[in-house]
């Protein structure tokens, strides 16, 4: 089990140092009151080239472990200690550790710590995030037909819990990491400890995590690239100035949405 705990924090340490390198011209300052309105102040991911390197190597990591057997032995050999150590299942605790770092960007935001985005903005975003990574992943988890370390069923490659809690930890990354590192770090801390427990409880190899969060990491990114170059557009009008605003509503027992724009 040593083996996994040191690896799974050289991933992190690999993340976190190049998603510090991201930076953006000025921290955003909104107005806590005002979190349904949208002003034009979603910008362009700014990062470098490196930091898609270690999401890469994970991805690559675990599609090689279907034909090298070194890459397989080891996920053999890993699972053999984390039954040494623990032949029973743990308290399933990963099941929520997974999203503590969303929980924590949104208590920030209602504590008056304001991120990169508005409310509204960094929602659509993480909702954007969890559904590039799964229509890139669960299509993979029927088409690998692997079988996960306790026979539960076939579905193991890549790791679901493991590629959500990255995709959590990068959305803290993102809009908190101009702000101080340390966000970042607990980000993906909890991820990685997700990713471990996933391993320890017997429900994935090790090349499942790896290769789910580098899906985690990689849809955060891109969800990020992409929401800008067609909400700008949608949402703001440059010559006039003028708002757009989302209001929630409730009417004969449903929830919904009301969207305002000037013309």
């Amino acid at each position: 089990m040593k083996k996994i705990i040191i690896i799974l924090l050289s991933i992190a340490s690999l993340s976190v140092n190049a998603q510090i390198k991201i930076s953006t011209k000025d921290s955003l300052k909104t107005d806590s009151a005002n979190l349904l309105a949208l002003p034009d102040t979603v910008k362009h991911l700014q990062t470098t080239w490196q930091s898609f390197i270690p999401p890469t190597v994970f991805i690559t990591y675990g599609a090689l472990s279907f034909n090298v057997k070194a890459i397989r032995n080891l996920d053999y050999s890993i699972d053999r200690d984390a039954q040494k150590d623990h032949p029973g299942n743990l308290y399933p605790v990963e099941n929520y550790l997974q999203y503590a770092p969303i929980a924590l960007v949104y208590g920030l935001n209602f504590a008056g710590v304001h991120g990169k985005n508005t409310f509204i903005d960094r929602s659509i975003i993480l909702g954007m995030s969890e559904g590039i990574f799964g229509l890139a992943t669960y299509g993979l988890k029927r088409s690998s037909d692997r079988l996960r370390p306790n026979g539960a069923d076939r579905f193991s490659f890549p790791s679901g819990h493991s590629g959500s809690a990255f995709v959590a930890a990068e959305f803290m990354a993102q809009e908190y990491g101009d702000k101080s590192p340390w966000y970042g770090i607990f980000g993906y801390t909890c991820a990685s400890a997700t990713a471990i427990l996933r391993v320890y409880n017997h429900k994935h190899w090790f090349s499942d995590i790896v290769a789910g969060a580098g899906f985690g990491i990689l849809s955060t990114k891109a969800a990020y690239a992409i929401y800008p170059l067609f909400r700008n557009k949608l949402f703001h009008d440059e010559k006039s100035n003028k708002q757009t605003v989302i209001m929630p509503t409730y009417s004969d027992g449903v929830v919904g949405f009301v969207f305002t724009k000037q013309l």
